[in-house]
């Protein structure tokens, strides 16, 4: 296998860096190679995204233009929708969405899409690289054969790998540089050139020894958080009908330096990973006949929240002497999680259709998400309303399900009739409590 004359161009940065995906993982990963000196092309069927890069005009929120320009204007980064581009890289790493199916098993379309889009494409010498989260296999049971349509041997003829991507949009204190980045080669020759890639750009690299334990590894990764989210949501409607604060024994068990994390209550799961993730082992695990009950459990816990959520409002409209529905209800946040614009799997289009269907009329005000289209469950046409004080009162109940940080929250509920907070948002307001419920 030539393997030697990849690596020296690597080494040199000489190496054509191919991003496949430029999404919230794929366009910081190919900014990041391009920083490093690497030559960048980004490949998307999304002909927006596209233009926007020619621009150097970023379309996603925590990701600024400036960098972007700067990469874009030198000819460090371009991007194209001709697949027959991927011939002339060195190195292409597929970062494309993998969603579940309504029948809530893995949904491989992209995937299997970009395989036979790049198929034609493969020559001796490639290194191939996937980072879509998937379940462990994917690599080398849907990718591996795609590739080696043409007749080219992964391991032989070209080079094949996975490395989980770890993206927490939002986050300051982590970037797509910073955060370790696990390998899984096919063979020891791609994990060699894959690790090498991945050192050149990135802080960190930690190889494993195969392509399923790295797929497997992300996995984990977000199983963990699924499971202890459903467990303090479950503590959650406990505490509420014990009359305890969740929040402050939450931070009560916080001061343990030792053997405890805390974890977060919420109206639900949202963001492209831990709502779908686990759902990808609980798939495979039946083919070894196993039933993975923590999983099932916790994603029945997570998905019941939204009802919860609703079920709490109507109890404080009830309190109130109204019902819901015919309730006028002002929806704080779309996003999944606060001060980003990503609103995939976001709890609060749940929320918002539960409200809907039992007859209240919503409004929601988001600063990052200006309008809502149908789609992916949600069946609503809808644009975020300006969040004015004196309209306030206007509403039968507001509710906070995204706690982003601009927004007065003493202000809201003292000019509020009803806040129903499920983020803890209003925490430290310290007049008009008697109309805060908390969800």
């Amino acid at each position: 296998m030539v393997g030697n004359p990849l690596l020296g161009r690597i080494q040199n940065r000489e190496a054509k860096v191919g991003v496949v995906g430029l999404g919230y993982v794929g366009l910081p990963l190919g900014m990041a190679f391009a920083e490093a000196g690497f030559p960048v092309t980004g490949l998307d069927v999304d002909q927006r995204k596209i233009d926007k890069i020619g621009k150097g005009e970023s379309y996603i929120k925590h990701i600024p233009s400036g960098p972007l320009a700067e990469l874009t204007n030198a000819g460090k980064l371009k991007a194209t929708n001709d697949f027959a581009k991927s011939r002339e890289l060195d190195c292409v790493i597929i970062c494309v969405p993998t969603p579940l199916t309504a029948s809530r098993e893995p949904d491989m379309t992209f995937i299997i899409q970009t395989g036979e889009a790049l198929a034609p494409y493969v020559r001796p010498g490639q290194l191939f690289i996937l980072e879509s989260t998937t379940y462990p296999g994917t690599t080398e049971e849907i990718l591996k054969p795609l590739l080696e349509k043409g007749g080219l041997k992964a391991g032989v003829d070209f080079f094949l790998a996975f490395s989980p991507e770890r993206e927490d949009p939002g986050n300051k204190g982590f970037n797509t540089k910073t955060i370790p980045k696990v390998v899984g080669g096919y063979s020891p020759a791609c994990l060699e050139v894959a690790v090498a890639l991945y050192g050149s750009a990135l802080k960190e690299v930690v190889p494993v020894s195969s392509t399923r334990v790295a797929e497997l590894s992300k996995l984990l990764e977000n199983i963990y958080r699924c499971v202890n989210i459903a467990m303090v949501n479950e503590m959650k409607m406990l505490c509420d009908r014990m009359n305890v604060d969740v929040w402050e024994v939450i931070q009560a068990a916080s001061t343990k330096p030792f053997g405890f994390q805390p974890f977060y209550p919420g109206p639900g799961l949202g963001g492209h990973c831990i709502p779908i993730d686990p759902f990808y082992l609980t798939w495979k695990a039946r083919e070894f006949e196993f039933h993975t009950k923590f999983i099932e459990l916790a994603g029945e816990v997570n998905w019941q929240m939204p009802y919860y959520v609703v079920q709490r409002t109507m109890e404080a409209l009830n309190q109130n002497k109204k019902v819901l529905n015919g309730a006028k209800v002002l929806c704080i946040g779309a996003a999944y999680k606060k001060d980003i614009d990503d609103f995939r799997e976001s709890p609060s289009l749940r929320v918002m259709t539960l409200l809907k269907e039992k007859g209240a009329d919503i409004s929601y005000h988001d600063p990052f998400v200006k309008e809502l289209h149908k789609g992916h469950g949600f069946n609503m046409e809808m644009k975020s309303v300006p969040l004015d004080p004196e309209t306030l009162n206007q509403y039968d109940a507001v509710m906070i399900l995204t706690d982003h940080s601009h927004i007065d929250y003493n202000e809201l509920v003292q000019r509020s009739n009803i806040v129903v907070d499920t983020r803890n948002a209003t925490k430290a307001v310290t007049q008009g409590r008697e109309k805060i419920v908390k969800a």
